[in-house]
């Protein structure tokens, strides 16, 4: 018997099937078997094209017109899995996925019925947009639970694919469950389980076909929306935490449907007029409404008051489109001023003494920039340096430290007067390129998720980003900051334009050349790491289809394995600012400490045996101290599928590729952490990665950049079997 039926159900839109079913077929599926309930002649064609000689696909043709509910019931009648995960023809699954939810139902506890994914969106004209399903998976976790005691996770999209139901509790709710309104489907299951588990991962892709495509909406479609809920309100006799949440849910449903118009007003007047019913009807004892312009929504649809409504609406309107023109004239006075006073900074004499740094978007005195403000300060002491720095990150500087906020009269003077201009990430668009300024791009990685304008075919990565405004900037640079020629090479193809590529390696990573015992000690000290223990620095990346960072390990678990001797250090990526709040019930244990805010990150990496990561730029930098690292890869081909990458990490990986948490807690709880095919490994990836990273990178940016000195004058680049790195842990301690 298969672990896992993957149910494809429904007609072939667009020729949508096509390429889910591709999709499978590029992948192995252990475990699993694939189901095509295929409505009508082009479904059943394509099907059977990936089905040759009664292969890894069972067909089910089912005649044009067989509705929703129809086509499931047929395919699961076919299906022999433990469990059914049910796919609509139109919509997809990220590469990997089928492997991942096999892997995750088999752990599952038998008095589960249900199991729930996260997921991405795709229209027409975008692809991969992160829903807004991950934080509430987050905070509910790994463990299972009984929907009363977690109702939020009705707030969940309620999409069927991103709900994968045991085979027995489907067939026991079956009548239930067989209806072609897809949301009530998805609610139902989840207030008929027992108990339901998470998969906090990107495990479906939601197809949102464009509406002028699709028939156009009845009035009784219309009205089904109300009745849906009442439906389900009846499941919630009882249950007042459900009941509330899913009451909330009906009627911010209703208010949406209604305010997006598009309806007769014949139409629009009994909508509202059912809605105000269920509403009143189903409201649980006690119910507070929202403050503010919400609660008088509410009240108004309580009291099924249509003309006031409408007469609100319009006051709304009235009062945003003022709002909106007061908030535009004020904008363009503060732009006109600041525009004068940089204007006028413009045409003062470019400061050949003045340098302004600038690092993650303000963050503070960090990465590659800070490195080289240092350096300078020894070998050039007559340029001064200037931050820009938040106004909140502002009191974390250093004492003594010269700095700018942003937007600020002297923001614009130092920027408009300055001979030198670095940052690893990018100055704002109206900063002007002097003829006789110098721009320094440091970066802050080595690319191995696609970067610049290879974004543009990753919607998912490259949401809001204005690729023509990219260029504009990129045209600013003189100098590109590169640690090998790897990095150099995709940044040529990320970046096109004229600036100078630096071969110089990233000052950041001096330290790991320059470090000593006692700098060791002392950072160990401070993070309360006993000698002797073993440190593992766990430091994950961000994926740009998930609302927020999603623990991807059952870290409390992993800790008792890995036993008393061991510390995991765990960072969460900046990107996510206050992200380590999943942390938050395991910072008491002592043996996990959350490193998220702790700067800077070089220091956390001096400190670590080991470092476990999965995407992260943190391997390339590592790997300069030639420690072991491990890889966690649980969701690889999903992320580079929607991320793009610009090499296969799975072949060329740093050290030992873990795929689930039971594989990472082997490698960990063994020597092959460290053992001789993991040295052997970590050497080519640190000949491929580390080229130029030898302790003097900072030094020789310095003297080319600031000092104007040739190849001849600088430090030449030390061949990798001549460098020596700080001293492991072990031997700082010793």
């Amino acid at each position: 018997m298969a672990e896992l039926s993957v149910v494809v159900h429904g007609p072939n839109v667009q020729d949508h099937l096509t390429e889910l079913l591709d999709s499978l077929a590029a992948h192995s599926l252990p475990d699993t078997e694939v189901i095509v309930a295929a409505v009508g002649d082009w479904a059943r064609e394509t099907a059977e094209r990936h089905a040759p000689d009664g292969g890894a696909v069972d067909v089910v043709p089912l005649p044009d017109g067989t509705g929703d509910a129809a086509a499931r019931a047929a395919g699961a009648a076919r299906a022999s899995g433990r469990w059914l995960h049910f796919v609509h023809a139109k919509d997809g699954l990220p590469a990997g996925t089928p492997r991942t939810v096999a892997e995750r139902v088999a752990e599952l506890p038998g008095e589960v019925d249900v199991l729930l994914l996260d997921h991405v969106r795709s229209t027409w004209h975008t692809s991969g947009m992160p829903s807004p399903d991950g934080s509430i998976l987050a905070r509910a976790g790994r463990a299972d639970v009984a929907l009363d005691d977690c109702a939020p996770l009705l707030r969940l999209t309620p999409l069927l694919g991103t709900r994968v139901l045991r085979a027995d509790f489907w067939r026991a709710h079956e009548s239930r469950l067989s209806t072609d309104d897809e949301p009530y489907t998805a609610l139902a299951a989840l207030l008929l389980a027992d108990r339901v588990a998470c998969l906090p991962h990107v495990a479906y892709e939601d197809r949102r076909l464009r509406p002028a495509s699709l028939p156009p909406v009845t009035p009784e479609q219309r009205y089904g929306l109300v009745e849906r809920y009442e439906s389900l309100l009846d499941l919630t006799r009882d249950r007042r935490a459900a009941h509330t949440v899913l009451y909330d849910l009906m009627v911010r449903d209703c208010l949406r449907t209604f305010a997006r118009g598009g309806m007769p007003e014949e139409v629009a007047r009994e909508f509202f007029r059912r809605a105000s019913l269920a509403a009143l009807r189903r409201r649980p004892e006690n119910h507070r409404p929202p403050a503010g312009l919400e609660g008088v929504r509410r009240s108004l649809l309580e009291e099924g008051a249509y003309v006031k409504y409408r007469a609100f609406q319009a006051v709304n309107r009235t009062r945003r489109t003022a709002k909106s023109a007061l908030r535009a004239r004020k904008r363009q006075a503060g732009a006109k001023l600041r525009d004068h006073q940089y204007r006028r900074a413009l045409g003062r004499p470019v400061n050949p003494h003045l340098a302004v740094f600038s690092a993650y978007w303000n963050r503070g005195v960090a990465c590659n920039p800070a490195a080289i403000a240092a350096k300078l300060a020894e070998l050039a002491p007559q340029i001064h340096a200037v931050w820009v720095v938040t106004e909140e990150n502002a009191a974390l500087l250093p004492p003594g430290t010269d700095h700018v906020v942003p937007g600020s009269r002297r923001y614009w003077e130092v920027l408009a007067t300055a001979k030198y201009l670095v940052n690893n990430v990018n100055f704002p668009n109206a900063v002007v390129k002097r003829p006789d300024a110098i721009h320094v791009q440091t970066h802050h990685g080595t690319p191995l998720k696609r970067m610049g304008i290879d974004q543009m075919a990753f919607p998912a990565a490259a949401q809001g980003l204005d690729f023509q405004a990219l260029l504009e900037r990129i045209d600013k640079w003189d100098f590109s900051v590169s640690a090998n020629s790897h990095t150099t090479r995709m940044w040529e193809r990320a970046y096109p334009s004229r600036y100078v590529s630096l071969d110089h390696g990233y000052p950041r990573n001096d330290v790991y050349y320059t470090a000593g015992a006692g700098d060791i000690r002392r950072v160990r000290d401070r993070l309360g790491i006993a000698p002797g223990r073993r440190a593992v620095l766990y430091a994950p990346t961000h994926r740009d289809y998930e609302a927020g960072w999603t623990p991807r390990l059952d870290l409390a678990a992993l800790s008792d394995r890995l036993g008393e001797d061991t510390v995991l250090l765990v960072r969460g990526h900046y990107f996510y600012g206050g992200a380590a709040s999943p942390l938050t019930n395991l910072r008491r244990t002592g043996r996990i400490i959350d490193v998220s805010s702790y700067d800077p990150v070089e220091e956390l990496c001096l400190a670590a045996d080991v470092l476990v990561t999965d995407y992260s730029s943190i391997m390339f930098d590592y790997a300069n101290l030639d420690r072991p690292i491990v890889i966690h890869a649980d969701d690889w081909e999903t992320y580079r599928t929607t991320r793009g990458v610009y090499f296969d990490l799975m072949a060329e990986a740093p050290g030992p590729v873990a795929r689930t948490q039971q594989e990472l807690t082997e490698i960990l709880t063994t020597e092959a952490w460290r053992d001789e095919g993991a040295a052997k490994t970590r050497a080519a990836f640190r000949r491929r990665f580390c080229e130029y990273d030898d302790g003097r990178a900072a030094e020789r940016v310095v003297r080319r950049v600031f000092l104007g000195q040739d190849g001849r004058d600088l430090p030449p680049v030390l061949p990798i079997e001549e460098r020596t790195p700080a001293p492991t842990p072990q031997e700082a301690t010793a």
